[in-house]
């Protein structure tokens, strides 16, 4: 059985936990945790921005003062992709890939690609207003982290204060 569980962890790698990311986004003070629970409504908007159906019924979130953050998982080619999204005043501050778990496309976790989403807002259509130049062999990867910024700037919009 322990043989096993190595074995299913072995194609994971932690960049960053989400506590410290959290602790980073908030200057070491972490807010209390939010919940939002998407209505209907929310749930096609949000499937709009990914492009199919978003599972959980709830998005945690830490709020204070402008600055929202949110980590949320989305699935690149099979496995999950834990991501850190930070939003200040409307627009995205920092993307941090926290897990990566896919065998493939593992450069989305770099610098040289996160920055791309730097001050990125969000427009009317549900696109990013700055685009974000592709990885490629990377190509899931790029489009599931792409849809989270999109989500996540959404949701900073609707959730409550």
């Amino acid at each position: 059985m322990m043989c096993l569980s190595t074995w299913a962890g072995a194609g994971q790698t932690v960049y960053q936990k989400p506590s410290e990311f959290l602790a980073g986004a908030f200057g070491g003070t972490v807010p209390a945790t939010k919940a939002l629970r998407l209505s209907s409504s929310h749930q096609d908007r949000i499937k709009r921005l990914l492009g199919h159906a978003y599972r959980p019924s709830t998005v945690r979130y830490w709020r204070k003062g402008d600055t929202m953050a949110v980590i949320l998982d989305e699935i690149g080619k099979v496995e999950p992709i834990t991501t850190g999204i930070v939003v200040k005043g409307g627009r995205i501050d920092r993307v941090k890939i926290l897990i990566y778990r896919e065998s493939h496309g593992m450069e989305v976790a770099r610098t040289s690609f996160t920055k791309q989403f730097r001050m990125a807002g969000l427009k009317p259509d549900g696109r990013l207003n700055r685009r974000v130049d592709g990885i490629s062999g990377a190509t899931l990867s790029v489009r599931a982290v792409t849809g989270l910024a999109r989500v996540v700037l959404y949701l900073d919009r609707v959730a409550p204060k």
